[in-house]
């Protein structure tokens, strides 16, 4: 994957990301001195330190909002291309530092270069989106009753948007409401998982400050769930977004509705893998052990519940066990492997007890069940029916849990009988089935002969249910969420009252 030299190469000469500049330290418009404890970031396949960043305390998170209440008037008040000139150039700067990031990436998230180049790639495709929402018109102009007076309705920005983000895709999903956040005129606070801090907000701070963002607009705060919730129930903050578990997805919105703020939550998932008899039981299986192993199971789209009719269940157990045996595990930044790390210990642990507790209750194993360290194998199971741990609990790991199905109708139950409703597939060799299907389907996202992990920055991603509160990311409404209505009429003439 990479040559020696590479691979090596001293952290202090990454130029635009070399700790030298960032080490300890915190951002707010500029970097300086930490608040809290810095926070020790640590690579998930061999325990290294990757480098240590700066952390914020409550108060000092109260500071970063008013700096960036402060900046946000004069950026809002910049012209809307002279915001998209800056995006650009940021994309144009993530573009000029490829190969660093997907070091950085690999390294702290311990995903595969191909996820990697998959993140930095869809990061920079939402900055390129974000910089052209300049030309989305900015409101309407509505029937007025009286003629001499004109009544418009236009898009403000909110002011500040505080983000909150995970750590299994940090870059991109932190750019996935910073850049269009930044593009409609307000400032950002930006708070990354403490497990990837690098590429979840160095990275963001060095470009943009790089690209020209004047000093305050973009804050990072790094620290645990107090930072969080003094980000959350900030006076100055009218808006946060939310990527994460939905366990703390309510807490979010609890905090949020609350202090009478904006929130867009894009939360978990049990995503449904339906495979109908007429399937191509090998593309199905492709398609199956893709979308439950890509990235360890680690992706909140993941394909949660594979969903098979009985008389085709056996051959598509053996497709996707051929399928995961002959997967290798390791690390992602030394050798050619399909599978990675696990975040950490305590999630391995968690995989394997929701793996263990469902063989217990009477799911079969079929492949996998084992790990090393931090390395899961890929896991299939037979048998798996509601009720056992497999079936209800998002696992978050390398395990592809079989569930069989009588026909057509009963899949469809199966498949919504869950509280999430993010993502989903159906396999069928019947366009018109499969049309069918999908529309019988609760989820805020459906594929038809395909897995259920997809994202592109023009869609409008989001799920329904316990997946989030009915927000969606993407061009395709990002003019609407990180703007409010003002309502303007306008005469000419001052207008006179009886009194």
């Amino acid at each position: 994957m990479h040559d020696d030299a590479v691979i090596d190469r001293p952290l202090e000469a990454q130029g635009l990301f070399s700790p030298s500049v960032w080490s300890g330290r915190i951002f707010n418009g500029k970097w300086s001195e930490s608040a809290g404890d810095p926070l020790t970031v640590v690579e998930p396949a061999t325990g290294a330190t990757l480098g240590v960043v700066g952390a914020s305390t409550p108060a000092s998170v109260a500071e970063a909002v008013s700096r960036a209440a402060r900046a946000q008037e004069a950026w809002g008040d910049l012209a809307a291309t002279d915001r998209s000139r800056v995006l650009r150039k940021a994309a144009s700067l993530l573009e000029d530092n490829y190969d660093t990031l997907i070091e950085w990436i690999v390294r702290e998230t311990g995903g595969l270069r191909a996820k990697a180049e998959t993140e930095l790639k869809g990061t920079i495709g939402e900055l390129e989106h974000s910089a052209a929402l300049f030309i989305e018109p900015e409101g309407n102009v509505l029937h007025s009753p009286d003629p001499q007076r004109l009544s418009i309705a236009r898009r403000v920005p909110l002011g500040v948007i505080g983000v909150i983000t995970p750590w299994n895709f940090p870059l991109l999903l932190a750019m996935r409401s910073v850049a269009p956040a930044l593009a409609m005129g307000n400032a950002v606070v930006l708070k990354p998982d403490p497990q990837t801090p690098i590429t979840g907000g160095v990275v963001l701070a060095q470009i943009f400050a790089e690209a020209g963002l004047p000093e305050g607009v973009l804050q990072i705060c790094n620290g645990g769930a107090d930072v969080g919730e003094a980000l959350v129930t900030a006076a100055e903050v009218r808006m946060i977004t939310f990527t994460g578990s939905t366990r703390v997805g309510r807490r979010v919105g609890e905090l949020a509705g609350q202090h009478v703020k904006k929130v867009a939550l894009e939360l978990g998932g049990k995503s449904p893998f339906i495979v109908l008899d007429d399937a191509d039981l090998d593309a199905a299986a492709s398609a199956g052990a893709w979308g439950s192993f890509l990235h360890q199971g680690q992706i909140c789209m993941a394909s949660g519940r594979h969903i098979v009719v009985r008389n085709v269940v056996e051959p598509y157990l053996e497709a996707l066990r051929e399928r995961a045996e002959r997967l290798k595990v390791g690390n992602p930044f030394r050798e050619e492997v399909a599978l990675g790390p696990i975040i950490n210990r305590r999630q391995v642990e968690r995989v394997h007890e929701l793996v263990t507790t469902s063989l217990a209750a009477g799911a079969r194993l079929v492949a996998g069940g084992q790990y090393e360290g931090a390395f899961y194998r890929p896991t299939v199971l037979g048998d798996v029916q509601p009720g056992m741990p497999a079936y209800d609990h998002e696992i978050f790991g390398p395990v592809a849990p079989v569930i069989i199905a009588e026909n057509e109708d009963h899949a469809l139950k199966l498949a919504n009988d869950t509280e999430y409703g993010l993502s989903a597939a159906v396999q069928t060799a019947s366009l018109e089935r499969g049309l069918r299907v999908a529309r019988r389907l609760r989820a805020g996202m459906v594929h038809i002969n395909d897995q259920t992990i997809s994202d592109l920055p023009w869609i409008p991603m989001g799920g329904m249910g316990q997946s989030g509160n009915g927000s969606r990311f993407g061009t395709t409404t990002n003019a609407e969420e990180f703007t409010q209505w003002q309502w303007m009429t306008v005469g000419g003439t001052p207008a006179r009252y009886p009194f």
